[in-house]
């Protein structure tokens, strides 16, 4: 069962845009939609971190399927809910279990992104 209030501000930031530091945004797309076999917890959602004028350098969404690792005969699921690392990644699952762990999660990766790119910052 989701928690409505971590659900109500994940729903808050729907459309905000933050400088994470100077010249990279974060940029917050997050609404209920009815809920579905693909998106069973009733959300569609954006998180993106990416240069102000560039591709994105990590990406939370479910906006479509990407293939699951599966066996030699049996084909798995595709996931809707998956994320992104640099531009051209075709995307990997993500077990969506809370609105908050998904925010943590999309956070450590841009921490992560940005250590690695050497991008100065306060997160």
């Amino acid at each position: 069962m989701l928690d409505e209030f971590e659900i109500e501000a994940l729903l808050s930031l729907d459309g905000a845009r933050f400088e994470a530091a100077e010249g990279y945004v974060v940029e917050f797309m997050a609404r209920r939609t009815e809920a579905t076999k693909e998106r069973p917890h009733g959300l569609s959602y954006s998180f993106v971190f990416r240069p102000l004028d560039g591709e994105p350098y990590v990406r939370f969404d479910n906006a479509n399927a990407v293939e699951r690792p599966g066996g030699k005969y049996v084909k798995a699921p595709r996931a809707y809910d998956h994320w992104h690392c640099r531009s051209g990644d075709p995307g990997r699952p993500y077990a969506f279990t809370t609105a908050a762990q998904l925010l943590e999660d999309f956070w450590k990766e841009v921490k992560r992104e940005m250590a690695e790119r050497k991008i100065p910052n306060d997160l």
